[in-house]
């Protein structure tokens, strides 16, 4: 019996910027192997590959061999839970901002 282990947390895997850049990077080119990926960052293949098994613990990014090659694509579904977490401070600060600008005009008259 092997037991599964628990995805990543969504929020830990962004916090790292070499992380958020790697997920920029596959956003912007669609799979890719980590060949490509690693000649972006000053660190070796090794260091890169970690983070990439980071992203994919919180399934952020999906993996395929091809040959002797692994490519590496953005799965950006567990990002939604940022946006919807972040999108709550949105408004709160687009309401807090129209009642300081009420308050400015008020004030002019």
């Amino acid at each position: 019996m092997s037991a599964q282990a628990p995805a990543r947390d969504v929020y830990d895997a962004v916090a790292d910027p070499t992380r958020r850049e790697l997920i920029r990077l596959l956003a912007d080119s669609g799979e890719t192997p980590l060949h490509k990926l690693t000649i972006r960052f000053s660190m070796g293949r090794t260091a890169v590959s970690k983070h990439l098994t980071i992203l994919k613990e919180a399934h952020l990014v999906i993996d395929r061999k091809v040959g002797r090659e692994t490519r590496y694509q953005l799965n950006a579904a567990p990002l939604r839970e940022i946006r919807d977490w972040v999108s709550f401070y949105e408004k709160f600060w687009n309401e807090n901002m129209a009642r300081l600008r009420q308050l400015l005009e008020e004030d002019e008259l």
